[in-house]
């Protein structure tokens, strides 16, 4: 399983990617533009947007590949660890492997 976040603070990529895994999800992380984010984005389960941290033209090309995967997208303005383990912890609730994946003893 996997999610995409799109913004956020470069200093904080490693801890980004330490919050989804343990929730049990790899994440990729692009807090800058770098070549075409079209081919980079994949197919994830959840994509994240921090909304400040980011420009509209990477907000806009997230969220038509979002659309053609059929992926989950989360917008929050903050890109705070609190605010991702909020999405997180959401996501979690409404996915379909829930109560299968092991991780339910996150949530009590």
């Amino acid at each position: 399983m996997s999610v995409v976040i799109i913004g956020g603070n470069e200093r904080m990529e490693r801890q980004y990617q330490q919050i989804c895994g343990s929730y049990g999800y790899k994440a990729k992380v692009f807090t800058k533009e770098a070549g075409s984010l079209k081919r980079k984005i994949g197919s994830p389960d959840l994509l994240i947007v921090f909304t400040n941290t980011v420009s509209h033209s990477m907000t806009v090309c997230a969220l038509q590949e979002a659309k053609k995967s059929g992926a989950r997208v989360a917008r929050v303005h903050t890109s705070s660890a609190a605010a991702l383990h909020e999405i997180m912890r959401a996501h979690c609730e409404r996915c379909p492997k829930a109560g299968e994946c092991g991780y339910e003893c996150l949530f009590d």
